[in-house]
């Protein structure tokens, strides 16, 4: 009966995917220089009662490389939207024309450049953090399980699991977090 006691990978897996793409959600909102439709996604507008993101608001668009325009629905919210992009620190200053708020992507100077990279750096602690909880949780589980009656080869043969799922991971994070300062430093 204690034969058949596992630990369920799959769901650590998908948690620590969870982690994965909640970076890459988070390095797409860095500014690289280049003009991205996912530069204002984490921008918060307080419409209608509530805070909404900007792309409920209006159309995003990606004119050129180095402008993106807020087509904004509703006229009333204009200002607003306005307001939102200039105080959420992404270092833009939005010029709007009628109902176009339009966005032009200045070049990155070296010291924000660095900036930039110590950000990343800090979603990527994140992540890792993230990925260290799971798989904390999935040694807690390997320890209950020991207590039902689990081996002592099968605790070693999922704690090897876990772990080396834990290192790819973590390893996947490193890559990803050395990708996205290249890209943010190159000029």
């Amino acid at each position: 009966m204690a034969d058949d006691i596992e630990i369920d990978i799959e769901d650590l897996t998908r948690r620590m995917d969870g982690a994965m793409v909640s970076l890459r959600h988070e390095f797409a909102s860095l500014r690289t220089g280049r003009a991205s439709a996912s530069l204002v996604e984490p921008i918060q507008v307080e419409a209608y009662g509530q805070m909404t993101p900007i792309n409920q608001l209006g159309t995003v668009n990606v004119p050129e490389p180095r402008m993106v325009t807020v087509n904004i629905w509703d006229k009333g919210m204009v200002g607003k939207v306005e307001k939102a992009i200039r105080e959420s620190g992404l270092g833009i200053n939005p010029q709007t024309n009628g109902t176009i708020i339009m966005l032009p992507i200045p070049e990155l100077n070296e010291e924000r450049r660095r900036e930039l990279t110590r950000v990343a750096a800090q979603y990527a602690e994140h992540a890792r953090v993230a990925i260290r909880n799971v798989r904390r949780d999935g040694m807690d589980q390997i320890k209950k399980a020991k207590g039902d009656g689990m081996s002592e080869d099968d605790q070693k043969f999922w704690s090897d699991e876990v772990q080396a799922l834990t290192d790819k991971m973590i390893a996947a994070v490193d890559k990803a977090l050395e990708g996205k300062q290249a890209e943010i430093m190159q000029v």
